[in-house]
């Protein structure tokens, strides 16, 4: 969420644990396949030098109980979905959708369909998911997205709802703030812009260093200003956001430009075209 608009991105559980990889396991033979797993297509090619090894270990505990090979399938797919989430997420959700046919009441494996299904944007599927993974291991720590789907589908009053859901107190800080955020958007979403800003006005926004989620939060409370008719304020914390933002993970640094009056002309069109956008208008010629 770069803004009160920007959704939050987060990476599976199922990610890589740094340590050493190992080949890609083989695929299983027809005298050593279940007949159940046999019965699954095997899925996309893993990403070189991807393999199960590069799980968390509480991710890899989870497949513990599964016969070797299956826990090397399912946990080779669950790796390369962590792997691929943002560089492609369409392919990184067809390795978790793959993992989900092998072993669906895996608490990770459905953690991995759902931030996948919400990266691609399938919204409702993303919530269905991310539900069973709540259900399986009774952790909360994805209602930003859940909220988040919510409010994609239109629904705002529901991922007002589930701000309001009492396990939100326990969620760690960085995500409570995605909870704020996506929780600030659905108030202006229902046409609350002072709302909006009240929850946003948080001791957070003054914080001091450059924490992952200081661009954003200040980012969305500038935004929330600008929805209320206070530019020069907008302006300053649109500024404030940039400050802390280097790699540009918000475009703050251009919404200071807009607010300057700064004129942006896309250089990719055709020289007709560039010459008609920044000549002056006819009723503004000194000679007329």
């Amino acid at each position: 969420m770069a803004s009160s608009d920007q959704r939050p991105t987060r990476r599976p559980t199922a990610g890589r644990s740094g340590g050493k990889r190992s080949d890609r396991p083989r695929r299983p033979s027809a005298a050593d396949a279940t007949p159940a797993v046999a019965a699954v297509p095997w899925g996309p090619d893993l990403p070189e030098g991807v393999s199960w090894t590069d799980l968390d270990d509480a991710v890899r505990a989870q497949l513990r109980d599964m016969p070797l090979t299956l826990a090397e399938r399912v946990g080779g797919h669950l790796a390369a979905a962590g792997v691929l989430l943002e560089a492609d997420p369409d392919l990184a959700y067809e390795h978790a959708q793959t993992a989900r046919r092998l072993a669906q009441r895996v608490g990770a494996v459905r953690e991995a369909a759902g931030l996948t299904a919400y990266a691609t944007g399938r919204w409702a599927e993303a919530i269905a998911e991310l539900r069973a993974f709540r259900r399986f291991t009774g952790s909360p720590v994805h209602l930003p997205i859940i909220a988040d789907c919510e409010r994609a589908l239109g629904h705002p009053d529901r991922a007002l709802d589930i701000a309001a859901d009492p396990a939100a107190a326990d969620l760690p800080p960085a995500v409570a703030l995605e909870l704020l955020l996506v929780e600030a958007g659905a108030r202006r979403d229902l046409g609350q812009p002072e709302a909006a800003l009240r929850l946003l006005d948080v001791a957070a926004l003054r914080a001091s260093g450059r924490p992952a989620w200081l661009p954003r939060l200040r980012y969305a409370y500038a935004d929330a200003l600008l929805a209320l008719g206070r530019r020069d304020e907008a302006r300053s914390w649109f500024a404030q956001a940039a400050d802390v933002d280097p790699s540009g993970a918000t475009d703050a640094a251009d919404r200071v430009l807009e607010l300057d009056g700064t004129v942006f002309v896309d250089l990719s069109t055709d020289e007709d075209d560039l010459a008609s956008a920044v000549e002056p208008a006819a009723d503004s010629d000194p000679g007329n």
